[in-house]
Protein backbone atom coordinates (compact mmCIF):
# COMPACT_ATOMS: atom_id res chain seq x y z
CA UNK A 1 0.00 0.00 0.00
CA UNK A 2 2.99 2.50 0.07
CA UNK A 3 3.85 2.74 -3.64
CA UNK A 4 0.89 3.26 -6.42
CA UNK A 5 0.77 0.60 -9.05
CA UNK A 6 0.47 1.99 -12.59
CA UNK A 7 -3.25 1.64 -12.45
CA UNK A 8 -3.44 4.18 -9.53
CA UNK A 9 -1.31 6.48 -11.66
CA UNK A 10 -3.87 5.77 -14.93
CA UNK A 11 -7.23 6.76 -12.71
CA UNK A 12 -5.07 9.81 -11.87
CA UNK A 13 -4.12 11.01 -15.41
CA UNK A 14 -8.04 10.00 -16.50
CA UNK A 15 -9.15 11.95 -13.31
CA UNK A 16 -6.91 15.14 -14.35
CA UNK A 17 -7.91 15.22 -18.07
CA UNK A 18 -11.48 15.24 -17.57
CA UNK A 19 -10.70 18.01 -14.99
CA UNK A 20 -8.57 20.45 -16.66
CA UNK A 21 -9.64 19.05 -20.16
CA UNK A 22 -6.84 18.08 -23.11
CA UNK A 23 -6.38 21.74 -24.68
CA UNK A 24 -5.24 22.94 -21.01
CA UNK A 25 -3.03 20.30 -20.53
CA UNK A 26 -1.50 20.54 -24.29
CA UNK A 27 -1.10 24.76 -23.59
CA UNK A 28 0.50 23.88 -20.17
CA UNK A 29 2.66 21.25 -21.64
CA UNK A 30 3.50 23.72 -24.63
CA UNK A 31 4.74 26.49 -21.80
CA UNK A 32 6.19 23.80 -19.66
CA UNK A 33 8.76 22.90 -22.81
CA UNK A 34 9.12 26.76 -23.45
CA UNK A 35 10.28 26.96 -20.08
CA UNK A 36 12.65 24.11 -20.41
CA UNK A 37 13.90 25.58 -23.54
CA UNK A 38 14.53 29.37 -22.72
CA UNK A 39 16.80 27.45 -19.17
CA UNK A 40 18.73 25.35 -21.43
CA UNK A 41 19.54 28.20 -23.83
CA UNK A 42 20.02 30.74 -20.79
CA UNK A 43 22.86 28.34 -19.55
CA UNK A 44 24.69 27.78 -23.21
CA UNK A 45 25.08 31.73 -23.27
CA UNK A 46 28.46 32.08 -21.21
CA UNK A 47 29.62 34.42 -24.05
CA UNK A 48 28.42 37.54 -22.09
CA UNK A 49 29.27 35.98 -18.92
CA UNK A 50 33.05 35.22 -20.25
CA UNK A 51 33.47 39.04 -21.31
CA UNK A 52 32.60 40.15 -17.38
CA UNK A 53 35.13 37.64 -16.25
CA UNK A 54 38.08 39.02 -18.84
CA UNK A 55 37.25 42.57 -17.35
CA UNK A 56 37.58 41.41 -13.57
CA UNK A 57 40.77 39.58 -14.46
CA UNK A 58 42.31 42.65 -15.88
CA UNK A 59 40.55 45.03 -13.19
CA UNK A 60 42.47 42.85 -10.44
CA UNK A 61 45.84 42.69 -11.96
CA UNK A 62 45.55 46.28 -12.44
CA UNK A 63 44.15 46.64 -8.96
CA UNK A 64 47.19 43.92 -7.69
CA UNK A 65 49.78 46.61 -9.15
CA UNK A 66 48.76 49.01 -7.32
CA UNK A 67 49.17 47.44 -3.68
CA UNK A 68 51.46 48.66 -1.59
CA UNK A 69 53.71 45.62 0.32
CA UNK A 70 54.18 46.63 4.05
CA UNK A 71 55.05 44.58 6.96
CA UNK A 72 53.55 45.17 10.38
CA UNK A 73 55.78 45.46 12.97
CA UNK A 74 55.18 43.86 16.51
CA UNK A 75 54.96 46.85 19.02
CA UNK A 76 55.14 45.11 22.22
CA UNK A 77 58.40 44.33 22.09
Amino acid sequence: MGSFSIWHWLIVLVIVMLVFGTKKLRNIGTDLGGAVKGFKDGMKAPEAGEESKEQIAQTASAAADKTVDVHAKDVNK
